[in-house]
């Protein structure tokens, strides 16, 4: 049956459809005449059980090892009941103490006294080591800012905006073997600012989606990954100004350092958030 058939079977999206093929939980033959894709009812079946899974919270790696029999469903299920049990008594004492300040209609951010609610501080703090770790990742936060964003837009437009006086008529746009491959109008410096702006207008709600669908979104991992690539976009502008004044010649040496220490700043706010579910596991 055709992509529109399981569509109208199932209630769910194409994207839904390709997405679940794509991360390879279903795999739907061709047809041999025109190469299309040919759903069977088995293949509805099991996007039916991926969807409901995900319904649950249950994270993509997981529906794969299901998928693949590496994993057995009780203990899936298990698993994700035991998290959720502890996200819902977060939860339940998080609403029990708002209920508690609203109680107090006079209430505001000045007069609010913690140890008048909390009566052993320390242990509130360790029962809530979670939310600090996640706080922790200064770095993440800070660079995934709008601020930032708008520094290096702003910095790569007034870059481009002088520059493009003084370059040549011909400037590089791709490298091979670190030598100049490929070369436009010098006007297309104008383009590097307009790409950080389609970045974190366009390109952010893909990278969003993705990050949900694989049950590790956190606003400023999306943020942080945004502002990476726009600080990338801003590396290469610079370098293709160096470039044609002759100042440096390999362009390699300078993706590979940004995306080092970008991925190293990333992976290590990572590792936080995954403790941080693991705990909560």
């Amino acid at each position: 049956m055709t992509i529109k058939e399981v569509e109208e079977q199932t209630g769910l999206t194409r994207s839904n459809i390709r997405f679940y093929e794509k991360e390879g939980l279903i795999e739907p033959l061709r047809k041999e005449s025109n190469g299309y894709r040919d759903y069977t009812e088995q293949d509805v079946e099991a996007i039916k059980k991926i969807a409901f899974l995900r319904t649950m919270g249950i994270t993509v790696e997981d529906v794969r090892r299901l998928s693949k029999k590496e994993a057995r469903l009780h203990e899936v299920l298990e698993k994700q009941k035991k998290l959720l049990e502890e996200q819902l008594s977060e939860l339940q004492n998080a609403k029990r103490i708002c209920e508690t300040l609203l109680a107090y209609e006079k209430m505001d951010y000045e007069s609010l006294n913690v140890e008048n609610y909390i009566a052993d501080l320390e242990g509130y703090w360790s029962e809530n080591r979670s939310v600090f770790k996640l706080d922790s990742v200064s770095f993440i936060y800070l660079w995934g800012g709008t601020m930032v964003w708008g520094i290096l837009t702003l910095a790569s437009l007034l870059i481009a905006a002088v520059s493009v006086w003084y370059l040549p008529a011909r400037i590089p746009v791709q490298w091979k073997d670190g030598a100049a491959s490929s070369l436009v109008d010098r006007r297309f410096i104008l383009l590097y600012p307009a790409a950080c702006i389609l970045i974190r207008f366009l390109l952010r709600q893909g990278i969003d989606r993705w990050l949900k669908q694989n049950a590790i979104h956190n606003d400023s991992i999306t943020n942080y990954v945004i502002n990476g690539l726009c600080f990338i976009v801003v590396s290469v502008e610079v370098f293709t100004i160096l470039y044609v004044k002759g100042i440096v010649k390999n362009v390699t040496t300078v993706l590979l350092a940004d995306t080092a220490v970008l991925l190293g700043v990333l992976l290590a706010g990572w590792r936080k958030l995954s403790k941080k579910q693991e705990e909560a596991r």
